[in-house]
């Protein structure tokens, strides 16, 4: 006699009837789920990627892979990042669960050691029979969740560090520690294979021409380094783009009002070769940077074209799940900010888009999503058990109704800094270690969505302020939608 299935399996299988019903998709049972090869999961971080794509509504990136995949799949165009740098949000997106004070701080995060013994994404899946692969950067360190890969995580090798500069000059003044670390970017004329991320691609591609062969389902993670700085790309993707129609950012100013701890000297950048200390930067630096961004925004659009290709060449695409996401924001001039390291929106929205196998494509979702919603839902998708550890909400459901109620707030933070997205509001409070408040600020999205006015001290607005404030004390279930 086969086990009963528990409630949270039940409930599972319901979900995922459901929307193959509303999608048109062959509905299953759960003996047939289970006997069946589940899904692969073809799992894509771009780091330091603003929601900033043609298919996010900027015309003026050329991203024509990206928009590719958002026109098969599903956009949530109002998704939140948990905590605003790199380390941090990768190790509460894999393990699914949020940032504490003392947990998932800073870029130097480590899950396994902030986290021990988690279960973490991929492990789960690895658990489950899945061949789990990791290329580029899945995690920030390359040994971290070291028991979440069927074999060592990967990560591309080249000439001198991680900034992988191709120019002489470049280097020589990387390797000058009296210089900083570098220029901060780089345009030389080379394949797309010279940098890393083409050797990133070049592997994920040979890994699913492996897998192909192998008939056991995978969870494949590829990490992009861009358009992390330094702005490093071939020269072919800056001649992508016209450097006098760059915009700069037209609120290149603090917000009137607001407080000390929000806003701080951007030290990521300012380390960088040709940067100045303190100031504000040139407008011949600052379209410098953005044309930077732009350019890496291309050059790993076209990696991503080339594995999607591939995917489908092998015939690979009908049994694939694509989940594409960058780890948080960043600002490009806004506010007089060049970095990710703070509770502004620039900083907190973040790219997440999905294509499954059946379910329509083209639709975009504006629901509030979180980066701790990815871990529940690629198990529901491929059948597996939700782990009772995970802190998100699956957002299978919306695969089917993008428009239904959802949930009510997201939540995220940095260091002392708390922080909730409502649909119309972005609330930010600082707490010293007794728990008590010492700053705020609070935007109001339908009137100021550059968040350039700092509203929390107005009189008429201390009613939302308390509400605000009670969602952050009563913490992240206060914003799940009704049942």
């Amino acid at each position: 006699m086969k086990k009963p299935l528990s409630r949270r399996q039940f409930l599972q299988t319901a979900t995922v009837a459901s929307i193959s019903l509303g999608m048109g998709i062959k509905s299953i049972s759960a003996q047939e789920h289970s006997s069946q090869k589940k899904p692969n999961v073809l799992f894509i971080a771009v780091d330091d990627l603003r929601p900033e794509l043609a298919c996010f509504g900027r015309k003026e990136v050329i991203s024509p892979n990206l928009d590719r995949l958002a026109a098969e799949g599903v956009i949530f165009s109002r998704c939140y990042c948990q905590v605003p740098v790199c380390g941090a949000s990768r190790a509460s997106l894999l393990t699914g669960v949020r940032p504490k004070r003392d947990r998932f701080v800073g870029f130097d995060t480590w899950a396994d050691k902030d986290l021990p013994g988690n279960l973490s994404l991929p492990r789960h899946f690895h658990t489950h029979g899945y061949t789990t692969l990791s290329l580029g950067k899945i995690y920030h360190h390359q040994t971290d969740g070291a028991g979440s890969w069927s074999r060592p995580a990967w990560r591309p090798k080249g000439q001198g560090n991680w900034r992988d500069y191709q120019l002489a000059a470049s280097r020589a003044i990387a390797a000058d520690r009296a210089a900083g670390k570098g220029p901060a970017f780089e345009a030389a004329e080379v394949s797309d294979e010279t940098y890393f991320d083409g050797k990133i691609a070049n592997q994920a591609i040979a890994e699913l021409q492996r897998l192909k062969g192998n008939g056991a389902s995978f969870f494949l993670g590829v990490g992009f380094l861009k358009p992390h700085l330094p702005f490093n790309a071939p020269k072919k993707y800056w001649d992508l783009y016209n450097r006098r129609d760059i915009d700069l950012a037209d609120n290149p100013f603090a917000p009137r009002g607001a407080p000390r701890s929000a806003l701080h000297n951007w030290g990521e950048l300012r380390a960088y070769d040709g940067i100045p200390a303190k100031g504000p930067l040139s407008e011949e630096m600052a379209r410098t940077l953005v044309h930077g961004y732009y350019a890496c925004v291309s050059y790993t659009d076209a990696q991503i074209g080339r594995i999607l290709d591939e995917l489908e060449r092998l015939g690979l695409k009908d049994n694939t799940i694509v989940v594409l996401w960058g780890d948080h924001g960043w600002n490009l001039g806004e506010h007089g900010l060049w970095c990710k390291h703070c509770n502004f929106e620039t900083s907190l929205r973040s790219p997440l888009m999905i294509r499954v196998p059946g379910v329509k494509g083209g639709s975009e979702c504006e629901a509030l999503t979180e980066f701790v919603d990815i871990y529940p839902s690629l198990c529901e998708l491929c059948g597996l058990d939700v782990p009772e550890h995970t802190e998100g909400l699956s957002f299978v459901p919306l695969l089917a109704n993008p428009t239904r109620p959802w949930k009510k707030a997201a939540f995220s933070r940095y260091y002392a800094g708390d922080s909730v997205r409502t649909s119309r509001y972005r609330y930010t409070y600082w707490l010293d270690k007794q728990g008590n408040r010492f700053e705020h600020m609070l935007y109001d999205h339908v009137t100021d969505p550059g968040e350039n006015v700092n509203v929390a001290d107005l009189p008429e607005n201390a009613g939302t302020v308390a509400w605000l404030s009670g969602l952050l004390r009563k913490g992240y279930r206060t914003g799940l939608p009704d049942r």
